[in-house]
């Protein structure tokens, strides 16, 4: 597969597995496509998981990062409610573990590139959160931002070198 058909195939697989997961687990999820940037666009970050994306030609990672009310949506909707939302509390946090899990997952089973894999999610929190990843020769960086309904967003930053 041609360099930019396999960047296309990851971005395409990784945005539609958030929103098919997103879906499963009983999100109200939406791409704001007139949205979708390339760089890194985000705003008012307090979480992310952070996916590793390595494979025969193509490596990068993968950032789910959510704003509070994202994150508390996410937390109460994929508990039923039984998990009160807490960026210090480890339950809480293992749920976002398990989303990026999922959506890392089916990604790469849509993807059909059967020589990449993915690592298992680092989880981060703190104030402020912003990726720096900087575009190098090859790398390119795409945003991706959805909304959450009652509230919330969710940012998909996919960060892609292929060879």
């Amino acid at each position: 597969m041609a360099g930019m058909d396999k960047l296309v195939a990851l971005v395409n697989s990784f945005a539609s597995a958030v929103l098919s997961v997103g879906r499963e687990v009983g999100l109200n999820i939406t791409l704001n496509k007139a949205k979708v940037s390339q760089g890194i666009k985000v705003e008012g970050v307090c979480t992310a998981a952070l996916i590793g994306v390595v494979g025969v030609g193509s490596r990068g990672t993968v950032n789910i990062m959510l704003n509070q009310d994202g994150f508390d949506n996410i937390i109460k909707t994929m508990s039923g409610g039984m998990i009160m939302p807490s960026l210090g509390d480890d339950v809480s946090m293992s749920v976002i573990g398990e989303l990026s899990n999922m959506i890392g997952g089916r990604a790469l089973v849509q993807s059909a590139l059967g020589t990449v894999d993915v690592t298992p999610p680092q989880l981060i929190t703190g104030d402020a959160i912003n990726n720096i990843l900087k575009e190098g020769p090859g790398m390119k960086s795409f945003t991706l931002p959805f909304s959450l309904q009652p509230s919330g967003n969710l940012y998909l930053v996919l960060s892609f070198k292929i060879d």
